[in-house]
């Protein structure tokens, strides 16, 4: 039952790849075109040597001979071009549709809600997105149409070789089915050794994008030796898993010898007695090897190319989990957000990541256009989720959170997104210029626009200092720069993107003093004539909001101005206040 599901399954995801195809409609009739013609072109050659033997070798007639040598000559060279055209037109059909499909699957993930990035390993993203989809490639190239001719092949060997002699056929079939059972082991078993190769290089990419990303705290704790461990094992799990696989080609590709080997020498031995019981011509003695080459080649190949299809539907099948994936955020918002006011309301708001398990419970704030929140509260308390439901990363369990009076979830998500800016305590920059970083590819911010904002953060000399200034090359992650010198690249960054509601999530926790008020003076410049949400650590950065959210547990425990949370005997952001005074002082 397993297996015929399975079959079924493999059947429906093959459909779905050849559904891929539908753009290059013309390249792939051509290929099975070309399939069809290559079947007769294979084997008409040892026919006509039958031919030759036959009616013109042994009647010395010389021109009849010389002219099937050059029918020969001239069916090899088409041949050879048909076959050329195949392999080409079935490859490049196999790299235009993966090409497709990695566009595809990039935007698909690019808007997929970050709960899918919060339970998925890059590396499995990543062994999705190139490895599965290259594999998906050999469908075409070494599977499906492959197969397709290789069938048609052996059809008309058949078809022939009946037709010339149907006593030396049945002596060929006779080790047919030892080939066919080995042929099936062989399928089966190389097909599981495959598919635990795909996990394996899942688990392998996962782990080095992992360890490679986080290498610095791992030299840090001094704890090489024990990820080296690790790692041996995940290696050494996907090299048995290769070896196993190599270990059946090893055993399967002599078995197919033998049975080849005993076919050949029966053909002879009967085909001998045949010849001189004039039973046989000597022309379809001398061609029947050539038949039986003709037959077992294929047959041998097609056991191989079966897993390759397989292989490649097992890795279409992974990526099409993926796009089937329901995490994308509904856009079904019709409003654009061309200018926000900048009056936003959580009201009963109710939030979390697992069911039932509420990190935000029966929230309600409100924020006037222009005017700045800060919140605080303790680790887990839900500050950083906020800003999560504002961007609809997530999507709310209960409530609703409104901007200007429009309930988020009707504008169109794009437009939304656009009007608000997030600057993050962790700085992400991406490999390429400061300017490419600062307008993240968006040819329609001029490098004017992007020196005038940087002038007005303060952060034009610090860059000019660069080498190269603002072409100056950042590495991944931006490694060679100061953790201030991130923060102030994507104060700028937020401002060209001149957004009207700004969200800073704890962006000075992490300054040194000296940077600190270089970093306070970009802040004051973003928030100017924008309604911001501060999200602190140093309570001594927010004095100046008009309002304080003090979070704990998911819920609201008290909102107010800095001084009025000041005055509330025993409160709790006066506790916390309290504390970092005396830290500062001592």
């Amino acid at each position: 039952m397993d297996a015929n599901k399975k079959t079924n399954f493999d059947y429906d995801v093959l459909k779905r790849v050849l559904r891929l195809t539908k753009p290059y409609r013309g390249i792939f009739i051509l290929s099975g075109v070309l399939s069809i013609l290559l079947a007769p072109l294979a084997i008409a050659r040892p026919f006509l040597i039958q031919v030759m033997v036959d009616d013109y070798i042994f009647k010395y007639d010389t021109s009849g001979m010389i002219n099937v040598a050059m029918l020969i000559i001239g069916i090899l060279c088409v041949h050879v071009v048909l076959q050329y055209i195949f392999i080409y037109s079935t490859s490049w059909l196999g790299q235009s549709v993966i090409r497709d499909l990695r566009v595809t699957v990039f935007k698909h993930i690019s808007n997929l809600r970050l709960t899918y990035f919060d339970k998925t390993p890059i590396g499995t993203s990543t062994t999705r997105t190139i490895n599965d989809i290259e594999t998906i490639n050999t469908i075409f190239s070494q599977g499906f149409m492959t197969i397709f001719a290789d069938i048609l092949t052996l059809i008309v060997v058949l078809a022939v070789m009946f037709y010339t002699s149907v006593k030396l056929t049945m002596i060929c079939l006779v080790t047919m089915p030892f080939l066919i059972i080995a042929t099936y082991i062989f399928k089966e078993k190389v097909k599981v050794a495959y598919q635990k190769v795909r996990t394996q290089i899942s688990k392998m990419n996962a782990f080095l994008q992992e360890r490679i990303s986080g290498m610095r705290i791992i030299q840090i704790f001094n704890a090489e030796e024990q990820e080296m461990k690790k790692f041996k094992e995940i290696n050494r799990a996907y090299t048995q898993a290769n070896l196993d696989s190599i270990l059946y080609y090893a055993v399967f590709f002599p078995v197919i010898e033998v049975i080849s080997a005993v076919a050949l020498g029966l053909l002879v031995w009967w085909g001998a007695r045949g010849y001189i019981t004039n039973d046989v011509t000597l022309g379809a003695f001398v061609a029947f090897p050539l038949y039986l080459s003709m037959l077992f080649r294929p047959m041998r190949m097609l056991a191989d190319k079966f897993n390759t299809l397989q292989m490649g539907l097992v890795a279409a099948d992974r990526v099409f989990t993926v796009l089937d994936k329901d995490f994308a955020i509904k856009n079904k918002g019709t409003i654009q957000a061309a200018n926000f006011e900048g009056d936003v309301k959580f009201q009963n708001v109710k939030f979390a990541y697992v069911e039932e398990d509420y990190v935000l419970k029966d929230i309600s704030f409100d924020i006037k256009a222009g005017e700045t929140l800060a919140v605080v509260g303790s680790t887990g308390s839900g500050k950083s989720t906020i800003i999560n439901l504002l961007n609809r990363f997530y999507e709310i369990n209960d409530g609703t959170i409104t901007v200007d009076g429009v309930d988020i979830r009707d504008y169109e998500l794009h437009s939304l997104r656009k009007k608000i800016a997030v600057v993050l305590q962790d700085v992400f920059l991406f490999s390429g210029t400061v300017l490419e970083n600062i307008t993240l590819r968006d040819s329609s911010f001029s490098r004017e626009t992007v020196i005038e904002a940087a002038k007005m953060i303060g952060a034009h000399e610090f860059i000019e200092r660069l080498p190269g200034g603002y072409d100056y090359e950042v590495m991944e992650r931006g490694a060679t720069l100061s953790m201030g010198q991130r923060q102030l690249i994507s104060f700028v960054r937020a401002l060209v993107f001149n957004p009207d509601i700004l969200i800073l999530d704890e962006a000075t926790s992490s300054i040194d003093p000296e940077t600190e008020s270089v970093i306070q003076y970009a802040i004051e410049t973003l928030i100017s004539k924008r309604t911001s949400i501060i999200i602190a650590h140093r309570l001594s950065t927010i004095r100046h909001a008009d309002n304080i959210l003090v979070l704990e547990k998911g819920e609201i425990q008290e909102l107010g101005s800095h001084d009025e949370l000041l005055e509330i005997e025993d409160g709790h952001y006066r506790e916390l206040y309290e504390m970092q005074f005396l830290e500062e002082v001592g």
